[in-house]
Parts: structure tokens; C-alpha cells; sequence
């Protein structure tokens, strides 16, 4: 029999042998996977500034800043509303209640259509004073036959007789004005009523509605509109542009638009006015696109993105796409610094064209250098 001093030393050997070989085992697999690593760089030194240091900088490729011919092109957000200028309100100049609405808020109404009836007590003082003009008229017209009846026989003078034909004339002048009064007001001279149509004065959607039956129509001072109809077959797109991207757009640049219900269909616009008051609270201005409504696909509301393109080419820097880290939100590039040390350097890249190559918008000039894969070369150097 062994004692229990002896058995202990076999026991340590059985179980601490196993783990020693497998050990080795792993230690072998590790080597035969870092050697067999096409990217293996040895980091030497890396600095809080971005550049690191590294052994074997021959193995990344170097690329050329280049410039190239391009369309400047600027991406921003705005929503469709009426084209002003082809918006009218529908104003009442007679006081009174709405007693009949014969369009809604979304119709499509043509010029001449009545939108709305209205009982106008205006309109029922504007006859009563054509009628007494009327009168007074007829009245004057006997009082100069009369007149003229006695100076042909001498017996009136010829002043009486100019005063007779001077109120008639004045008589007539009345008539006249109490006529176009009830014109003005909305109404027929022919058809004395209280009430008169309000009648759409061009062809359009009606963008905006303020009234509903019964109410109370104020003369003179319709604020807001009763209606505001709209012709949406040219629309405006307003968007809001940074100012520190205004430089990029110009008066009648081309655009491409696109709509939010519409995400396939692409529309072209021009730049039909630029702001020259900026948002305090945004720091944006609006830039005003004006665009074809095909078929009235574009309705006042409607969100949409916008690219502006310049009308003119300019030389820009271009580097490979594959040159350009995204990391945190930014982009990167990675530039030689000599003594194979290398500096992760911030850029402002634009648009990538159909070459492979992305705009550098500012970090670059043309002439220099940066490595050629630059996920590649920070996945080496332990720099993501």
C-alpha cells in the first residue's frame, strides 16, 4: 500500500501533463496563423495626434491625388407648396352670411364656377340707392322737357334752362355709379336680389378654405381669404440650404427632385430664387425650385429631396473610394509622413463617380499621396 505522501505526486504528474501539451498545441497554431497573415505590420509606435509608425510600409499601396472635371452637387430636403404667382384668393367685397358653399377644400374648380352664394344686406342698400338714382333721373329728364317747352316760348331765361340740363346730367351720372356699385359688389343691375355668387376667378385646385355655411363674410377686409384657388400645373419646391452650403448654389442651376410618394420618378427643377434672410433658430435659407406638375402628381405639402447641380465643371481633387475611412460619423484618409510613419487625416469627401473615384471637397491637394486601402491599412494597424 502507498501513503497518501506518496500518491500525491502522481497525481499532480496525470493531471498537469494534458494541460502542458495542450498548451504547446495552441502556441503552434497561433504562430502558423499570424505567419500565414498577408497583412502582418508590426505597430511601433502610435501618437495621440493620429500618426502612427510602422514596420514593412511597402506592403500598402500609395495612391495620387488627381483632379478631375466635375459637377458640383448639393443634397438637401424641402416640401411642395402653390406656385404664388399662379395663386389667387377669392375675396368678397359685399358684407353678409354664406348661405349656400358649393366647392370644398381639395376641388378642382374652373374659372367662373360659383363657390359660395351669400345673402348681403350690402348689396340690398346698393340697389336701393340705383333705384332712387333711377328715379331721380326720370324725374329730371321731365323737369328739362318742361323747361325747354317754356324757353322756347319765352317763358323762362336761359340760365334756368342750363340748370334743368346740368341736373339731368348729373341724374344720369348717379345712375351710372350705382350701376357699377352693384357690379363691383357681385351683383346683376337687371336682377335686384340680395344675393349674390362668388364665382372662382381662375381654373385650379382650391388650396384653402375659410368659410363654411353660415358664417358672417366680412366686406372689404376678408382676412383670411374665403378660398384660395391655386393652378398647380407649375409648383415650387422650397428647401432649406446651410449657409455655409449657399456658395454652391446659384440662380438657374439644375435639380434633380424627387418625392417622398414617388421614390422612382425623377423631376427637374431650376433655381428660381435664393433668400437673402437666413433663419435665426436654423441658419438655413430658403432656396426656391420651380418644377412641371405632370398630371398633378405633386400636391402642396408633399416632402421631397433635391440635388443641386452647378452649370458649370471645375476641377476638383479625386482620390479611390477605397482611399476614404467612414469612422464616427467623418471621413478619413491615411497620408505618409516619411520614416515609415504615416497620419490619420479628417476630409470632407463628396460625391463617388462611375471610375471608382470620390470627390475631395477640403483635407486634400492635388499632388499628394495616401494609402490606396485605407481599411485595410488601419485594420493592420489596429487604428479602428
Amino acid at each position: 500500500m502507498f501513503s497518501r505522501r506518496r500518491l500525491i505526486p502522481f497525481i499532480l504528474a496525470f493531471v498537469v501533463t494534458p494541460l502542458l501539451l495542450l498548451a504547446g498545441c495552441n502556441r503552434q497554431k497561433g504562430a502558423d496563423a499570424v505567419g500565414t497573415d498577408p497583412a502582418d505590420v508590426k505597430v511601433e509606435e502610435i501618437h495621440g495626434d493620429g500618426t502612427v509608425q510602422i514596420d514593412r510600409p511597402e506592403q500598402f499601396l500609395l495612391a495620387t491625388v488627381e483632379e478631375h472635371p466635375t459637377v458640383d452637387e448639393l443634397h438637401v430636403t424641402g416640401a411642395v407648396t402653390p406656385d404664388v404667382s399662379r395663386s389667387v384668393p377669392v375675396l368678397s367685397l359685399a358684407g353678409g352670411r354664406a348661405v349656400d358653399i358649393r366647392a370644398k377644400l381639395g376641388d378642382v374648380v374652373t374659372k367662373g364656377q360659383v363657390l359660395l352664394v351669400i345673402d348681403s344686406p350690402d348689396v340690398s342698400q346698393a340697389f336701393s340707392e340705383y333705384q332712387k338714382a333711377q328715379a331721380d333721373e326720370v324725374f329730371a329728364k321731365q323737369q328739362l322737357v318742361r323747361t325747354q317747352d317754356l324757353f322756347d316760348h319765352g317763358a323762362t331765361s336761359k340760365q334756368e334752362l342750363e340748370a334743368v340740363e346740368n341736373a339731368e346730367k348729373k341724374a344720369e351720372v348717379d345712375v351710372r355709379t350705382a350701376q357699377q356699385h352693384i357690379s363691383v359688389l357681385g351683383a346683376d343691375p337687371n336682377n335686384p336680389s340680395p344675393l349674390i355668387s362668388i364665382r372662382a376667378p381662375i381654373s385650379g385646385s382650391i388650396v384653402e378654405q375659410n368659410v363654411t355655411s353660415g358664417t358672417g363674410v366680412r366686406s372689404m377686409d376678408n382676412s383670411p381669404n374665403l378660398f384660395t384657388i391655386a393652378n398647380l400645373s407649375d409648383v415650387w419646391l422650397v428647401c432649406d440650404v446651410f449657409e455655409n452650403d449657399l456658395h454652391r448654389v446659384r440662380l438657374g442651376d439644375s435639380a434633380e427632385v424627387r418625392l417622398n410618394a414617388f421614390p422612382d420618378r425623377v423631376f427637374s427643377a431650376r433655381v428660381g430664387n435664393i433668400s437673402t434672410v437666413l433663419d435665426p433658430s436654423t441658419r438655413t435659407a430658403k432656396v426656391r425650385l420651380e418644377l412641371v406638375n405632370p398630371g398633378g402628381l405633386m400636391r402642396a405639402g408633399m416632402f421631397a429631396s433635391a440635388t443641386f447641380r452647378s452649370r458649370t465643371r471645375q476641377l476638383q481633387p479625386t482620390v479611390p473610394s477605397s482611399a476614404i475611412l467612414r469612422l464616427h460619423d467623418k471621413d478619413w484618409v491615411f497620408v505618409p509622413l516619411g520614416r515609415n510613419r504615416f497620419r490619420r487625416l479628417e476630409v470632407q469627401a463628396g460625391l463617388a463617380n462611375s471610375g471608382g473615384n470620390q470627390v475631395i471637397l477640403s483635407g486634400l491637394s492635388p499632388g499628394g499621396k495616401v494609402i490606396a486601402n485605407a481599411l485595410q491599412f488601419a485594420s493592420a494597424a489596429g487604428m479602428e
